[in-house]
């Protein structure tokens, strides 16, 4: 068996660093808002509010399924799952484009462009902290020798 096919321990709360639970709740957050606009989205196209029958909802299901993976990585890391630390760190990458486009677009968008660019940015830093690699794939010399 190797080091690669071992199952992960669990991380327990004792064990779990502080840029692992921001990291964490930074992806869950992005995930959980992913998920509420989709159903803002299938909710307006149901109601009518929205001119363009049939693509509010198919963007709304997207979304609402884009939004899924976000909380599933969120809860994986929370569990000490290695798995989850990929898509969570995809999902702060994906907020810094997000951010330039809100950013150029000015006024309160400029405000929330930022928002959203600074969590993007704490998410990925917290998820590539030295000690959250350790906990999930454990320290260089902790291998069979």
């Amino acid at each position: 068996m190797t080091a690669e096919s071992a199952p992960a321990p669990a991380a327990t709360p004792a064990a779990r660093p502080v840029p692992l639970l921001v990291g964490s709740a930074l992806t869950a957050l992005e995930g959980a808002a992913m998920a509420a606009w989709g159903v803002y989205n299938l909710a307006s196209g149901f109601t009518g509010a929205d001119a363009d029958f049939g693509r509010a909802e198919l963007g709304g299901a997207v979304l609402l399924l884009m939004g899924l993976l976000p909380l599933l990585a969120g809860r994986a890391l929370l569990r000490g799952q290695r798995w989850g630390r990929s898509p969570a760190v995809l999902t702060n990458s994906i907020c810094l484009p997000v951010a330039y486009y809100m950013w150029q677009s000015g006024g309160a968008m400029a405000a929330v462009g930022v928002a959203v660019g600074l969590l993007g940015l704490v998410g990925i830093g917290a998820l590539l902290n030295p000690r959250v690699t350790a906990v999930l794939y454990g320290t260089p010399g902790d291998g069979p020798q």
